[in-house]
């Protein structure tokens, strides 16, 4: 038995990570060579210059040119706003913040964004699922009654909207129905890593009404600064204070601050804007597209920079996939998460790409067709 072995937290000793799209593929030196459409990046971003007149310096705990800059973009005081190493780390610190380790448990509503679940593991906490369900009509929806029968269980609920991987908003109205059946009892996450594709619908709003309300945010998408790694926790100063308690000494770096205040900047906003509108463009072709398919039976609604969909059976999804891949072309597949079976995520890339990816899959699906007779 190895030393890491012997002594680790026995529960991580068998625990498999999270599995992001970098995990499974390395991008290394193939950016350039190969389609990548799995991870909900943009296809592309701005140039930045860098200042290293003081490179040699820790940088600030919290930028105030970052931090002001995101001030002014959401039109919350400075103190609402932790700086954080992408949305992620702002779930880390929730978890370490109100779960005592094996005594405290979070909530999720699957299929959703598996770092919630990863976090609370290495943490200690415990998971308590309740599932999406249909409401009226509308796919993967809060469970409400679901979730009252968890008051007083919960310390931390994490809801997605819109949702990863299904694309989905969750309704206004659910959202507001969750923070008042915790009420104080437990701190309610809104993570809104897609929300600039469909801005009207943050939570933002009611920040002042429930003080128990975070939502989380990120450069990663609608700005085109994955490789950034910056986002941010907004809430009530309280909990910003608790946070800021358990962050690491320097989060942020200066680079990382002067790229991303620039992002932020009228001309950053305005790239930002066309993005989305052109995102939101190829994401309606694309669904179009994948509607008219025979072997596609299922196309899930999307307010964000990626579409989920359901083929046939699991014998047409692997298809699917394996012929993208073996032209270079990466999606993901989300058929292990529940009821999600036969179902595959593309990420919206530029015009070019989603051209190339349905070149591939018709090709692909004809020659099929022609050996099977």
């Amino acid at each position: 038995m190895s030393i890491a072995n012997k002594l680790a937290r026995e529960e991580l000793v068998e625990m498999v990570p999270y599995q992001s799209a970098r995990r499974l593929y390395a991008g290394g030196s193939e950016f350039s060579s190969k389609i990548w459409l799995n991870a909900n990046e943009a296809s592309g971003s701005g140039s930045y210059q860098v200042n290293s007149d003081c490179i040699n310096r820790y940088p600030d705990f919290q930028p105030d040119n970052l931090i002001n800059a995101y001030s002014k973009y959401t039109g919350l005081e400075n103190t609402n706003i932790l700086a954080t190493r992408g949305a992620d780390e702002g779930i880390e610190l929730l978890i370490r913040a109100f779960c005592k380790a094996y005594q405290d448990s979070i909530l999720i509503c699957p299929p959703t964004y598996g770092m919630y679940a990863i976090s609370a593991e290495n943490h200690g906490a415990d998971i308590v699922k309740v599932p999406l369900i249909e409401v009226d009509g509308l796919n993967c929806q809060l469970d409400l009654e679901g979730l009252s029968t968890q008051v007083g269980k919960i310390k931390v609920v994490f809801l997605c909207s819109p949702g990863n991987p299904t694309g989905n908003l969750l309704t206004e109205h659910s959202i507001k129905a969750v923070l008042d059946i915790f009420g104080n009892s437990a701190i309610v996450v809104v993570d809104e890593a897609y929300i600039e594709f469909s801005p009207e619908n943050t939570a933002l709003k009611w920040l002042n009404e429930y003080p128990q309300l975070v939502v989380l945010r990120t450069l990663s998408k609608a700005f085109a600064l994955a490789g950034l790694r910056c986002g941010f926790t907004l809430a009530n100063p309280d909990i910003i204070e608790m946070l800021s308690k358990v962050i690491a000494p320097y989060p942020i770096s200066a680079p990382v601050a002067e790229i991303a205040s620039s992002a932020l900047s009228p001309v950053g906003l305005e790239q930002v804007s066309i993005r989305v509108q052109e995102t939101n463009s190829l994401r309606e072709q694309l669904s179009k597209w994948l509607i008219e398919q025979f072997w596609c039976v299922d196309v899930f609604k999307s307010d964000a920079n990626f579409i989920l969909f359901k083929t046939v059976d699991s014998q047409t999804k692997s298809f699917i996939f394996s012929c993208l891949e073996q032209q270079g072309i990466l999606i993901r597949d989300q058929s292990k998460q529940i009821q999600l079976e036969n179902c595959l995520r593309i990420s919206i890339g530029s015009e070019q790409e989603l051209s190339i990816l349905k070149q591939t899959i018709a090709q692909a699906i004809a020659t099929q067709l022609k050996e099977e007779k």
